[in-house]
């Protein structure tokens, strides 16, 4: 992956700064991409004192222009984007009876469209190198279903549906598009859970414990490397036996 220029969206914590550092040590030149650029300024820091490059860009991907305006940033900073990794996401949970369309158009709108926005920024030069990948963070629950969610399970449920139609339409020029499908993992959004409620959550988990940020990270490593080639259009579950499907 070495020189292999990679833009991580949702980058400043959680998931999405372990697939940061993860990329970076593999030898990526990483673009770290957020709203806010205080929170990517500590993890660039992390990746060049460890002897990598970082480059953080403000980048809100329910902003059509906030994406094209990034993008273009990174082009000059670094080239073309080659490994786009698709984390950003939110959350406003309630349940549908009482969802305003506001709080189902937000979620939806960041993360699947705001998901298409970054891939067809990334597709371009992608196609022009005849080699990419792109690698979408849904959730298990987008293959399960989660009461008083509709809104977040219908966005990571159509990121898996993106990433099989982008697979097959990307897949002659030599690119590949893969989903890592996280279960419960130690993230800024699972943090703050009440503990009986995660004490319920764990009880569905065979293995038994919550996972991690780096447990994700390893999987959108291998499906950004050549060792993953051959692999498209599929939806790896990273989530301790807690959904089988």
């Amino acid at each position: 992956m070495k020189g292999r220029v990679a833009l991580i969206t949702g980058a400043g914590q959680g998931i999405g700064r372990a697939c940061a550092l993860n990329l970076a040590s593999a030898g990526a030149r990483v673009a770290l991409a957020a709203r806010s650029v205080d929170k990517l300024e500590s993890v660039a820091a992390e990746i060049r004192d460890a002897g990598g490059e970082a480059y953080p860009v403000a980048l809100d991907v329910a902003s059509a222009e906030s994406v094209a305006d990034a993008f273009k940033q990174v082009q000059k900073e670094f080239g073309a984007v080659e490994i786009l990794v698709n984390n950003a996401g939110i959350t406003r949970d309630g349940v549908a009876v009482r969802m305003s369309e506001d709080d189902w158009s937000a979620v939806v709108e960041t993360n699947l469209t705001g998901a298409f926005r970054c891939a067809k920024a990334a597709m371009r030069g992608m196609m022009k190198a005849r080699w990419g990948r792109i690698v979408n963070v849904t959730s298990v629950v987008g293959q399960s279903g989660s009461p008083g969610q509709a809104n977040y399970v219908s966005s990571k449920a159509g990121l898996i549906g993106l990433t099989k139609s982008l697979a097959l339409e990307l897949a002659p020029r030599g690119i590949t598009v893969n989903a890592v499908a996280p279960g419960f993992i130690e993230t800024a959004m699972t943090d703050v859970l009440p503990e009986e409620h995660k004490g319920h959550i764990l009880d569905r988990v065979p293995l038994g414990r919550i996972g991690s940020g780096d447990e994700i990270a390893a999987a959108v490593r291998f499906l950004a490397s050549d060792e993953a080639s051959y692999v498209t259009g599929h939806t790896l579950n990273v989530n301790g036996g807690m959904y089988l499907g």
